[in-house]
Protein backbone atom coordinates (compact mmCIF):
# COMPACT_ATOMS: atom_id res chain seq x y z
CA UNK A 1 0.00 0.00 0.00
CA UNK A 2 1.18 3.51 -0.80
CA UNK A 3 0.38 4.73 2.71
CA UNK A 4 2.63 2.06 4.23
CA UNK A 5 5.45 3.01 1.86
CA UNK A 6 5.03 6.70 2.69
CA UNK A 7 5.04 5.96 6.40
CA UNK A 8 8.27 3.98 6.07
CA UNK A 9 9.89 6.93 4.30
CA UNK A 10 8.75 9.40 6.98
CA UNK A 11 9.88 7.14 9.81
CA UNK A 12 13.45 7.42 8.52
CA UNK A 13 13.38 10.98 9.87
CA UNK A 14 14.32 10.65 13.54
CA UNK A 15 12.70 13.94 14.48
CA UNK A 16 9.43 12.90 12.84
CA UNK A 17 9.43 9.57 14.71
CA UNK A 18 9.87 11.26 18.05
CA UNK A 19 7.33 14.01 17.37
CA UNK A 20 4.86 11.34 16.24
CA UNK A 21 5.38 9.43 19.50
CA UNK A 22 4.49 12.56 21.49
CA UNK A 23 1.40 13.09 19.34
CA UNK A 24 0.18 9.51 19.70
CA UNK A 25 0.57 9.42 23.47
CA UNK A 26 -0.87 12.90 23.95
CA UNK A 27 -3.91 12.42 21.71
CA UNK A 28 -4.45 8.89 23.03
CA UNK A 29 -4.73 10.44 26.48
CA UNK A 30 -7.16 13.04 25.06
CA UNK A 31 -9.38 10.21 23.81
CA UNK A 32 -9.40 8.53 27.20
CA UNK A 33 -10.17 11.81 29.00
CA UNK A 34 -12.93 12.89 26.60
CA UNK A 35 -14.76 9.55 26.74
CA UNK A 36 -14.55 9.55 30.54
CA UNK A 37 -16.16 13.01 30.65
CA UNK A 38 -18.80 12.06 28.06
CA UNK A 39 -19.68 8.94 30.03
CA UNK A 40 -19.94 10.91 33.27
CA UNK A 41 -21.85 13.92 31.92
CA UNK A 42 -24.03 12.39 29.16
CA UNK A 43 -24.43 8.70 29.95
CA UNK A 44 -24.69 8.63 33.73
CA UNK A 45 -27.98 6.84 34.57
CA UNK A 46 -28.93 9.47 37.15
CA UNK A 47 -28.59 12.35 34.64
CA UNK A 48 -31.32 13.42 32.18
CA UNK A 49 -29.24 14.81 29.36
CA UNK A 50 -30.63 17.37 26.90
CA UNK A 51 -29.15 19.04 23.79
CA UNK A 52 -28.97 22.27 25.80
CA UNK A 53 -26.98 20.54 28.55
CA UNK A 54 -24.51 19.17 25.99
CA UNK A 55 -24.17 22.61 24.38
CA UNK A 56 -23.58 24.20 27.78
CA UNK A 57 -20.87 21.66 28.59
CA UNK A 58 -19.14 22.31 25.25
CA UNK A 59 -19.31 26.07 25.80
CA UNK A 60 -17.82 25.79 29.27
CA UNK A 61 -15.00 23.56 28.05
CA UNK A 62 -14.14 25.33 24.78
CA UNK A 63 -15.17 28.98 24.63
CA UNK A 64 -12.85 30.34 27.35
CA UNK A 65 -9.91 28.96 25.43
CA UNK A 66 -11.07 30.64 22.27
CA UNK A 67 -9.88 33.77 24.10
CA UNK A 68 -6.67 32.12 25.32
CA UNK A 69 -5.91 30.58 21.91
CA UNK A 70 -4.27 33.62 20.29
CA UNK A 71 -2.05 34.07 23.35
CA UNK A 72 -1.04 30.43 22.98
CA UNK A 73 0.05 31.18 19.42
CA UNK A 74 2.18 34.12 20.51
CA UNK A 75 3.93 31.97 23.08
CA UNK A 76 4.41 29.10 20.62
CA UNK A 77 6.32 31.49 18.38
CA UNK A 78 8.59 32.38 21.33
CA UNK A 79 8.89 29.39 23.63
CA UNK A 80 10.71 26.24 22.68
CA UNK A 81 7.97 23.96 21.37
CA UNK A 82 9.69 20.92 22.88
CA UNK A 83 9.34 22.55 26.29
CA UNK A 84 5.66 23.25 25.64
CA UNK A 85 5.11 19.52 25.06
CA UNK A 86 7.06 18.59 28.18
CA UNK A 87 5.51 20.96 30.71
CA UNK A 88 2.09 21.00 29.03
CA UNK A 89 1.69 17.24 29.33
CA UNK A 90 3.01 17.23 32.89
CA UNK A 91 0.39 19.83 33.83
CA UNK A 92 -2.35 17.84 32.10
CA UNK A 93 -1.32 14.69 33.99
CA UNK A 94 -1.65 16.61 37.26
CA UNK A 95 -5.02 18.19 36.42
CA UNK A 96 -6.45 14.90 35.11
CA UNK A 97 -5.55 13.32 38.45
CA UNK A 98 -7.37 16.16 40.22
CA UNK A 99 -10.39 15.58 37.95
CA UNK A 100 -10.46 11.91 38.97
CA UNK A 101 -10.54 12.91 42.64
CA UNK A 102 -13.42 15.31 41.96
CA UNK A 103 -15.40 12.56 40.23
CA UNK A 104 -14.88 10.30 43.24
CA UNK A 105 -16.01 13.14 45.51
CA UNK A 106 -19.31 13.58 43.57
CA UNK A 107 -18.73 17.33 43.37
CA UNK A 108 -21.10 19.67 41.46
CA UNK A 109 -20.69 19.62 37.68
CA UNK A 110 -19.39 23.20 37.55
CA UNK A 111 -16.38 22.29 39.72
CA UNK A 112 -15.64 19.29 37.52
CA UNK A 113 -15.79 21.54 34.45
CA UNK A 114 -13.25 23.91 36.01
CA UNK A 115 -10.76 21.04 36.32
CA UNK A 116 -11.56 19.85 32.81
CA UNK A 117 -11.01 23.41 31.55
CA UNK A 118 -7.41 23.27 32.73
CA UNK A 119 -6.79 20.03 30.83
CA UNK A 120 -8.43 21.19 27.59
CA UNK A 121 -6.85 24.64 27.90
CA UNK A 122 -3.33 23.22 27.82
CA UNK A 123 -4.49 21.09 24.90
CA UNK A 124 -4.69 24.31 22.82
CA UNK A 125 -0.93 24.73 23.24
CA UNK A 126 -0.03 21.12 22.54
CA UNK A 127 -2.11 20.55 19.40
CA UNK A 128 -1.20 23.89 17.81
CA UNK A 129 2.45 23.23 18.67
CA UNK A 130 2.38 19.78 17.04
CA UNK A 131 1.12 21.27 13.77
CA UNK A 132 3.54 24.21 13.88
CA UNK A 133 6.51 21.92 14.57
CA UNK A 134 5.85 19.41 11.78
CA UNK A 135 7.67 21.34 8.99
CA UNK A 136 10.78 21.32 11.22
CA UNK A 137 11.12 17.51 11.10
CA UNK A 138 10.24 16.68 7.44
CA UNK A 139 11.28 18.23 4.14
CA UNK A 140 8.91 20.27 1.95
CA UNK A 141 8.53 17.43 -0.57
CA UNK A 142 6.97 15.15 2.05
CA UNK A 143 4.96 17.74 3.95
CA UNK A 144 1.58 16.80 2.43
CA UNK A 145 2.19 13.12 3.24
CA UNK A 146 3.25 14.00 6.78
CA UNK A 147 0.09 16.09 7.17
CA UNK A 148 -1.94 13.07 6.04
CA UNK A 149 -0.33 10.56 8.34
CA UNK A 150 0.64 12.48 11.47
CA UNK A 151 -2.64 14.23 12.45
CA UNK A 152 -4.62 11.21 11.23
CA UNK A 153 -2.48 8.90 13.35
CA UNK A 154 -3.16 11.22 16.27
CA UNK A 155 -6.90 11.07 15.63
CA UNK A 156 -6.73 7.28 15.44
CA UNK A 157 -4.78 7.30 18.71
CA UNK A 158 -7.57 9.39 20.26
CA UNK A 159 -10.10 6.87 18.95
CA UNK A 160 -8.03 4.01 20.37
CA UNK A 161 -7.84 5.93 23.65
CA UNK A 162 -11.61 6.10 23.64
CA UNK A 163 -11.69 2.32 23.14
CA UNK A 164 -9.34 1.87 26.08
CA UNK A 165 -11.67 4.06 28.15
CA UNK A 166 -14.65 1.83 27.29
CA UNK A 167 -12.70 -1.30 28.27
CA UNK A 168 -11.47 0.17 31.56
CA UNK A 169 -14.99 1.34 32.39
CA UNK A 170 -16.36 -2.17 31.83
CA UNK A 171 -13.58 -3.90 33.78
CA UNK A 172 -13.62 -1.56 36.79
CA UNK A 173 -17.39 -1.44 37.27
CA UNK A 174 -18.22 1.75 35.41
CA UNK A 175 -15.58 3.81 37.22
CA UNK A 176 -15.11 7.08 35.33
CA UNK A 177 -12.45 8.13 37.85
CA UNK A 178 -10.31 5.10 36.99
CA UNK A 179 -10.59 5.95 33.29
CA UNK A 180 -9.43 9.53 33.92
CA UNK A 181 -6.41 8.21 35.86
CA UNK A 182 -5.46 6.08 32.83
CA UNK A 183 -5.52 9.28 30.78
CA UNK A 184 -3.29 10.99 33.36
CA UNK A 185 -0.77 8.17 32.99
CA UNK A 186 -0.70 8.60 29.21
CA UNK A 187 -0.16 12.36 29.57
CA UNK A 188 2.84 11.60 31.78
CA UNK A 189 4.21 9.21 29.14
CA UNK A 190 3.83 11.93 26.47
CA UNK A 191 5.84 14.34 28.63
CA UNK A 192 8.63 11.79 29.04
CA UNK A 193 8.62 11.02 25.29
CA UNK A 194 9.23 14.71 24.49
CA UNK A 195 12.54 14.52 26.37
CA UNK A 196 13.95 12.40 23.53
CA UNK A 197 14.06 15.53 21.31
CA UNK A 198 16.59 18.35 21.59
CA UNK A 199 15.22 21.67 22.87
CA UNK A 200 16.12 23.47 19.63
CA UNK A 201 14.79 20.83 17.21
CA UNK A 202 11.19 22.04 16.91
CA UNK A 203 11.85 25.78 16.83
CA UNK A 204 11.11 28.59 16.73
CA UNK A 205 14.44 30.10 15.69
CA UNK A 206 16.52 31.42 18.57
CA UNK A 207 16.17 35.02 17.38
CA UNK A 208 12.39 34.79 17.93
CA UNK A 209 12.53 33.30 21.42
CA UNK A 210 11.60 35.57 24.37
CA UNK A 211 11.42 33.34 27.45
CA UNK A 212 9.91 35.99 29.75
CA UNK A 213 6.13 35.71 29.87
CA UNK A 214 5.55 39.42 30.47
CA UNK A 215 7.58 40.35 27.40
CA UNK A 216 5.62 37.96 25.20
CA UNK A 217 2.19 39.01 26.43
CA UNK A 218 2.95 42.73 26.11
CA UNK A 219 3.35 42.41 22.38
CA UNK A 220 0.40 40.05 21.86
CA UNK A 221 -1.94 42.50 20.12
CA UNK A 222 0.80 43.76 17.81
CA UNK A 223 1.90 40.22 16.95
CA UNK A 224 -1.62 39.02 16.25
CA UNK A 225 -2.23 41.96 13.94
CA UNK A 226 0.97 41.06 12.12
CA UNK A 227 -0.17 37.43 11.84
CA UNK A 228 -3.58 38.44 10.46
CA UNK A 229 -1.92 40.78 7.93
CA UNK A 230 0.42 37.94 6.98
CA UNK A 231 -2.52 35.59 6.46
CA UNK A 232 -4.55 38.19 4.54
CA UNK A 233 -1.76 39.07 2.10
CA UNK A 234 -2.34 37.98 -1.55
CA UNK A 235 0.17 35.07 -1.53
CA UNK A 236 -1.83 33.50 1.32
CA UNK A 237 -5.40 33.98 0.05
CA UNK A 238 -5.84 30.23 -0.45
CA UNK A 239 -4.94 29.65 3.22
CA UNK A 240 -7.64 32.15 4.28
CA UNK A 241 -10.26 30.45 2.12
CA UNK A 242 -9.23 27.00 3.33
CA UNK A 243 -9.47 28.05 6.99
CA UNK A 244 -12.93 29.51 6.43
CA UNK A 245 -14.12 26.35 4.67
CA UNK A 246 -12.69 24.15 7.42
CA UNK A 247 -14.40 26.21 10.15
CA UNK A 248 -17.79 25.75 8.42
CA UNK A 249 -17.18 22.02 8.01
CA UNK A 250 -16.26 21.84 11.68
CA UNK A 251 -19.59 23.54 12.45
CA UNK A 252 -21.38 20.78 10.54
CA UNK A 253 -19.38 18.08 12.33
CA UNK A 254 -20.19 19.56 15.74
CA UNK A 255 -23.93 19.69 15.01
CA UNK A 256 -23.90 16.08 13.85
CA UNK A 257 -22.00 15.04 16.98
CA UNK A 258 -24.71 16.49 19.24
CA UNK A 259 -27.36 14.76 17.13
CA UNK A 260 -25.37 11.50 17.41
CA UNK A 261 -25.12 11.79 21.20
CA UNK A 262 -28.86 12.31 21.57
CA UNK A 263 -29.75 9.46 19.21
CA UNK A 264 -27.41 7.09 21.07
CA UNK A 265 -28.73 8.22 24.45
CA UNK A 266 -32.46 8.03 23.71
CA UNK A 267 -33.78 7.20 20.23
CA UNK A 268 -31.76 4.12 19.24
CA UNK A 269 -31.15 2.40 22.59
CA UNK A 270 -33.11 1.62 25.72
CA UNK A 271 -30.35 1.79 28.39
CA UNK A 272 -27.36 4.04 29.03
CA UNK A 273 -24.95 1.10 28.64
CA UNK A 274 -26.38 0.31 25.21
CA UNK A 275 -26.16 3.98 24.28
CA UNK A 276 -22.52 4.17 25.32
CA UNK A 277 -21.74 1.00 23.36
CA UNK A 278 -23.42 2.41 20.23
CA UNK A 279 -21.50 5.65 20.64
CA UNK A 280 -18.30 3.59 20.81
CA UNK A 281 -19.18 1.84 17.55
CA UNK A 282 -19.93 5.18 15.88
CA UNK A 283 -16.61 6.63 17.04
CA UNK A 284 -14.85 3.52 15.76
CA UNK A 285 -16.51 3.94 12.37
CA UNK A 286 -15.44 7.58 12.33
CA UNK A 287 -11.88 6.50 13.16
CA UNK A 288 -11.94 4.13 10.20
CA UNK A 289 -12.96 7.12 8.09
CA UNK A 290 -9.95 9.07 9.40
CA UNK A 291 -7.68 6.21 8.33
CA UNK A 292 -9.29 6.08 4.89
CA UNK A 293 -8.67 9.85 4.58
CA UNK A 294 -4.98 9.31 5.34
CA UNK A 295 -4.80 6.74 2.55
CA UNK A 296 -6.78 8.73 -0.03
CA UNK A 297 -5.74 12.33 0.59
CA UNK A 298 -2.07 12.24 -0.56
CA UNK A 299 -3.17 10.67 -3.85
CA UNK A 300 -6.23 12.89 -4.32
CA UNK A 301 -4.59 16.15 -3.22
CA UNK A 302 -1.56 15.35 -5.38
CA UNK A 303 -3.71 15.09 -8.49
CA UNK A 304 -6.41 17.66 -7.78
CA UNK A 305 -4.53 20.06 -5.51
CA UNK A 306 -5.42 20.51 -1.80
CA UNK A 307 -8.02 23.22 -2.53
CA UNK A 308 -9.93 21.12 -5.05
CA UNK A 309 -9.80 18.14 -2.68
CA UNK A 310 -11.63 20.28 -0.11
CA UNK A 311 -14.28 20.95 -2.78
CA UNK A 312 -14.71 17.22 -3.40
CA UNK A 313 -14.99 16.48 0.33
CA UNK A 314 -17.60 19.18 0.93
CA UNK A 315 -19.63 18.17 -2.13
CA UNK A 316 -19.61 14.51 -1.10
CA UNK A 317 -20.81 15.50 2.37
CA UNK A 318 -23.63 17.60 0.91
CA UNK A 319 -24.93 14.55 -0.96
CA UNK A 320 -24.24 11.70 1.49
CA UNK A 321 -25.02 13.37 4.83
CA UNK A 322 -28.81 13.65 4.29
CA UNK A 323 -28.95 10.25 2.56
CA UNK A 324 -27.41 8.54 5.58
CA UNK A 325 -28.71 10.86 8.30
CA UNK A 326 -32.42 11.16 7.56
CA UNK A 327 -33.32 7.48 8.21
CA UNK A 328 -32.28 7.95 11.89
CA UNK A 329 -31.39 4.25 12.03
CA UNK A 330 -28.36 2.43 13.42
CA UNK A 331 -26.92 1.10 10.13
CA UNK A 332 -27.03 4.38 8.18
CA UNK A 333 -25.81 6.18 11.33
CA UNK A 334 -22.64 4.07 11.46
CA UNK A 335 -22.10 4.48 7.70
CA UNK A 336 -22.58 8.23 8.08
CA UNK A 337 -20.00 8.33 10.90
CA UNK A 338 -17.48 6.69 8.56
CA UNK A 339 -18.25 9.10 5.71
CA UNK A 340 -18.06 12.23 7.89
CA UNK A 341 -14.80 10.98 9.42
CA UNK A 342 -13.28 10.54 5.96
CA UNK A 343 -14.58 13.87 4.66
CA UNK A 344 -13.69 15.95 7.72
CA UNK A 345 -10.20 14.51 8.08
CA UNK A 346 -9.52 14.69 4.36
CA UNK A 347 -10.42 18.39 4.29
CA UNK A 348 -8.38 19.03 7.43
CA UNK A 349 -5.28 17.39 5.96
CA UNK A 350 -5.61 19.58 2.88
CA UNK A 351 -6.15 22.71 5.01
CA UNK A 352 -3.13 21.94 7.21
CA UNK A 353 -0.97 21.54 4.12
CA UNK A 354 -2.18 24.79 2.55
CA UNK A 355 -1.60 26.77 5.75
CA UNK A 356 1.82 25.25 6.46
CA UNK A 357 3.00 25.81 2.90
CA UNK A 358 1.77 29.42 2.71
CA UNK A 359 2.72 30.65 6.19
CA UNK A 360 6.26 31.54 7.26
CA UNK A 361 7.71 29.64 10.24
CA UNK A 362 7.72 32.67 12.53
CA UNK A 363 3.94 33.01 12.17
CA UNK A 364 2.89 29.34 12.23
CA UNK A 365 2.29 29.08 15.97
CA UNK A 366 0.00 32.12 16.01
CA UNK A 367 -1.91 31.14 12.90
CA UNK A 368 -2.41 27.54 14.00
CA UNK A 369 -3.72 28.83 17.32
CA UNK A 370 -6.18 31.05 15.44
CA UNK A 371 -7.05 27.94 13.41
CA UNK A 372 -7.72 26.14 16.70
CA UNK A 373 -9.90 29.01 17.93
CA UNK A 374 -11.99 28.87 14.75
CA UNK A 375 -12.47 25.16 15.39
CA UNK A 376 -13.67 25.76 18.95
CA UNK A 377 -16.03 28.61 18.14
CA UNK A 378 -17.53 26.71 15.20
CA UNK A 379 -17.95 23.59 17.33
CA UNK A 380 -19.64 25.41 20.21
CA UNK A 381 -21.80 27.43 17.81
CA UNK A 382 -22.92 24.18 16.20
CA UNK A 383 -23.83 22.76 19.60
CA UNK A 384 -25.89 25.86 20.34
CA UNK A 385 -27.76 25.67 17.03
CA UNK A 386 -28.33 21.95 17.56
CA UNK A 387 -29.71 22.64 21.04
CA UNK A 388 -32.30 24.98 19.52
CA UNK A 389 -33.30 22.63 16.69
CA UNK A 390 -33.11 19.15 18.23
CA UNK A 391 -36.10 17.50 19.95
CA UNK A 392 -35.40 15.45 23.10
CA UNK A 393 -34.78 12.20 21.18
CA UNK A 394 -32.43 13.80 18.61
CA UNK A 395 -34.52 13.23 15.45
CA UNK A 396 -34.43 16.51 13.52
CA UNK A 397 -34.96 16.64 9.76
CA UNK A 398 -34.41 20.46 9.58
CA UNK A 399 -30.98 20.14 11.24
CA UNK A 400 -29.82 17.40 8.85
CA UNK A 401 -30.99 19.42 5.83
CA UNK A 402 -29.36 22.63 7.13
CA UNK A 403 -26.03 20.85 7.51
CA UNK A 404 -26.27 19.52 3.93
CA UNK A 405 -26.93 23.04 2.64
CA UNK A 406 -23.84 24.39 4.48
CA UNK A 407 -21.66 21.65 2.99
CA UNK A 408 -23.00 22.52 -0.45
CA UNK A 409 -22.27 26.22 0.07
CA UNK A 410 -18.68 25.42 1.11
CA UNK A 411 -18.17 23.29 -2.00
CA UNK A 412 -19.55 26.03 -4.26
CA UNK A 413 -17.48 28.82 -2.68
CA UNK A 414 -14.21 26.87 -2.73
CA UNK A 415 -14.83 25.74 -6.31
CA UNK A 416 -15.32 29.34 -7.39
CA UNK A 417 -12.10 30.42 -5.67
CA UNK A 418 -10.12 27.57 -7.27
CA UNK A 419 -11.42 28.52 -10.72
CA UNK A 420 -10.27 32.09 -10.19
Amino acid sequence: MAVVRDLRVLLRFQGFRRLLAVRLLSQGADGVFQVALAAYVVFSPEKQTSPAAIASAMAVLLLPYSVVGPFAGVLLDRWRRRQVFLYGNLLRALMASVTALLILGRVPDWLLFVAALCVTGVNRFVLAGLSAALPRVVDAERLVVANSLSPTAGTLAATAGGGVAFVVRLVISDSDAAVVLVGAGLYLCAALASLRMAKELLGPDRALVHPRLATALTGTVHDLRAAVRHLASPPRREATWALTAMALMRFCYGAMLVLLLMLCRYALTSTTDEGLALLGLALGASGAGFFAAAVMTPWAAGRLGPGRWIVVCALAAAVLEPALGLPFATGPLLAGAFVLGLITQGAKIATDTIVQSAVEDGFRGRIFSVYDVLFNVAFVGAAGVAALMLPPDGRSIPLVVTIAVIYGAVAAAMARFERQ
